[in-house]
């Protein structure tokens, strides 16, 4: 089975950019769904971006705007650029990939915006 890892947290002032990375221990190509979830203390777990191998993308309202998901197939990695980030983006983010109808999670980073 897929693992997925995820890096690329941190702590960012607000107004600031964060780039957080998803790798994945195969191939990437073939998985036709993948994205961001993200959750706050307290609270459930939030769909954030998702990204399909046909090329389309597809945001929360939240963060549409400032977020921009992306595939790199050659390094088996998605990408979740954040710019403009906001305190109530702060939260674990966790990268997800759905095979054969089954969703696979990694470990979660965390991000803090906060100044």
């Amino acid at each position: 089975q897929v693992q997925l890892v995820e890096s690329g947290g941190g702590l960012v002032q607000p107004g600031g950019s964060l780039r957080l990375s998803c790798a994945a221990s195969e191939s990437i190509f073939n998985i036709h769904l993948m994205g961001w979830y993200r959750q706050a203390p307290g609270k459930e777990r939030e769909w954030v971006a998702t990204s399909t191998n046909t090329g389309s993308t597809m945001y929360a309202d939240s963060v549409k705007g400032r977020f921009t998901i992306s595939r790199d197939n050659a390094k088996n990695t998605v990408y979740l650029q954040m710019n403009s980030l906001k305190p109530e983006d702060t939260a674990v983010y966790f990268c997800f990939a759905r095979i054969y109808a089954r969703d696979y999670w990694g470990q979660g980073t965390q991000v803090t915006v906060s100044s």
